[in-house]
């Protein structure tokens, strides 16, 4: 059963500049900034046929580029730090690109989404990092700068099991503002089958 996720990948100048703040956090298990992205809605493990569903329901979204804003370093877990992420600005056309795929997505017989939407970049997962080596590292590091980029695709990400962070393969590739996506995995499936 493959494990499934949309989202949107990073440009290569903000994942470099996203991963010059690694080091210096007790705890921090660093994200390899080839993995960096915003994911839009975790699909989870389902099976082949639920997941051609999901890949060919995904051609019909079609909302414009959208430009997002990285704004800040954030915790996510309160007293029990989980995670260091980079925030990103909650745009309406985001949101209303989050709330498109999670539609689909439970048209497709998935299981509606419980977690509330907060867009961001992870950074970091975090084990026995205190809320005390969590305030150290921001007292050195600062405030960082925001920075903006423009999305002009969404991706349909593969995982392999684990504890998160990767590696993610992208399946297939979806233009925002134009109809049809990238040759995928499902494309060969019905290719095979026919």
């Amino acid at each position: 059963m493959p494990r499934l996720f949309t989202g949107l990948e990073i440009p290569d100048d903000l994942a470099l500049s996203l991963s010059l703040i690694r080091g210096g956090l007790a705890g921090a298990r660093w994200i390899d900034p080839d993995n960096y992205h915003v994911t839009l809605r975790f699909i989870g493990d389902i099976d082949g046929g639920t997941a051609r569903d999901v890949a060919h329901m995904l051609e019909g979204v079609r909302p414009r580029a959208l430009t997002l804003t990285v704004d800040g370093l954030r915790i996510f877990g309160g007293d029990r730090p989980r995670a260091l992420v980079a925030s990103v600005a909650p745009s309406r056309e985001l949101m209303e690109l989050q709330a498109e795929h999670e539609r689909i997505i439970r048209r497709c017989g998935v299981a509606p989404e419980t977690r509330k939407f907060t867009p961001h970049i992870t950074l970091a997962r975090l084990r026995d990092t205190s809320p005390r080596h969590a305030a150290e590292f921001f007292a050195l590091r600062g405030p960082m700068m925001a920075q903006s980029f423009t999305a002009e695709e969404f991706v349909l990400f593969s995982s392999r099991a684990s504890v998160g962070g990767g590696p993610y393969i992208v399946e297939a590739a979806y233009p925002l503002g134009r109809g049809g996506g990238r040759h995928s995995w499902a494309d060969d499936y019905r290719v095979r089958s026919a």
